[in-house]
């Protein structure tokens, strides 16, 4: 027999989200370790706001949603306000009851804004990392470097001489501009909508874009990240960011790095060796001499670090392909510095229900 095509609407609703949530979402578990690195970070949060005055969006509630935008691949903070407003189970996940009101997106990103202040990205990370279950599957001596690019939220048409000179866009919304013949470089030329964006060419024979250079350190055992650097696009700020977080290393013991050709460098293996780290970095024999020699590829542990370190490829194209930060929607190195760490730290929280459901 047909169904009638009638409007089943109520009044009332009387069941709630967490009956709605099947007990074997993976969202549940996520929410689950998310809660603990919060609960965590309760001391942080108390620092950024004041005791009086009128309530903002709980920073609780704030970063479970930043992490929905990553998980489900929404394009923008407007939308994401819009989809939170219908959908039971970004309510659940949140916090909201079926009738709690949704921010003004306005609101929304103003509140955004302290957390990014208060570096809560980072912080959230190392919460995350370091709850007892989570840090028994993280490698303390193994780990590998590598960067990515991150096009810049500018248009090519932003770029202009420093000096204000220059020929203008056509007149419209969307005016052509011909660059043709025209010679533009970062000393003489900065984006006007995002001046932090640097003009870079990944490999000869491909297009100069605006971008930034994001930095991921992985450690070997299960390829999670455990931290992350963000710079201006340059030729050097690869090494400079693995380097610096080759340093930030807790303790004293020695590690291994595992990087590709480009942090083949006599210098940056001598610091990596002062900071007591051994490189396995691979050789860079094209046209030069290596400084990775015999007494580091004779071992065993380089060949097994040069099969490691592919996997961070997968924690860049997350974060791009389902992430949605191919193209970062923000301006200015400090927001997508910060941006950039949290959609890391949403890669791990991907990962780890089923990394923890195997360690059981």
């Amino acid at each position: 027999m047909r169904g009638g095509d009638r409007n089943t609407g109520a009044l009332f609703s009387y069941v709630s989200c967490e009956e709605r949530v099947a007990k074997d979402h993976p969202l549940r578990a996520i929410r689950e370790i998310t809660n603990a690195a919060l609960a965590a970070l309760s001391p942080e949060f108390e620092k950024l706001y004041a005791r009086v005055g009128r309530p903002s969006i709980a920073p609780e509630k704030l970063l479970r949603v930043l992490l929905l935008q990553a998980f489900y691949s929404v394009r923008s903070e407007r939308q994401l306000m819009e989809q939170l407003d219908y959908n039971l189970l970004f309510r659940w996940f949140v916090g909201l009851g079926m009738d709690a009101p949704i921010w003004d997106v306005t609101v929304f990103t103003k509140n955004r804004e302290r957390l990014v202040e208060g570096e809560i990205a980072s912080k959230f990370m190392a919460a995350v990392l370091s709850q007892p279950r989570v840090r028994e599957l993280l490698s303390s001596e193994h780990f590998s470097v590598d960067g990515t690019l991150i096009e810049a939220s500018a248009s090519m048409k932003s770029f202009r001489p420093k000096d204000g000179g220059g020929e203008p866009p056509a007149a419209g919304r969307n005016g052509e501009r011909d660059f043709h013949g025209e010679k533009r470089s970062n000393e003489t030329h900065a984006s006007t909508s995002d001046p932090d964006a640097r003009l870079y060419r990944k490999g000869p024979g491909q297009a100069a874009k605006l971008a930034y250079m994001g930095h991921v350190m992985m450690e070997n055992r299960h390829g999670l990240a455990v931290d992350t650097r963000l710079t201006l696009a340059t030729g050097t700020a690869e090494r400079e960011a693995a380097l610096a977080m080759a340093k930030a290393r807790p303790g004293n013991r020695r590690i291994t790095v595992g990087a590709d050709k480009a942090y083949d460098a006599a210098g940056f293996v001598a610091a990596l060796r002062e900071r007591n780290a051994t490189p396995h970095i691979a050789q860079n024999t094209s046209t030069r001499r290596s400084a990775i020699d015999g007494r580091t590829t004779r071992h065993s542990g380089y060949a097994i670090s040069g099969r490691r370190r592919k996997r961070i490829e997968e924690i860049f194209g997350w974060t791009k392909a389902a992430a949605g930060l191919r193209k970062t929607r923000h301006r200015g190195v400090a927001r997508v510095g910060w941006i950039f760490t949290l959609t890391a730290t949403a890669y791990n929280l991907v990962r780890l229900p089923k990394l923890l459901g195997a360690a059981a």
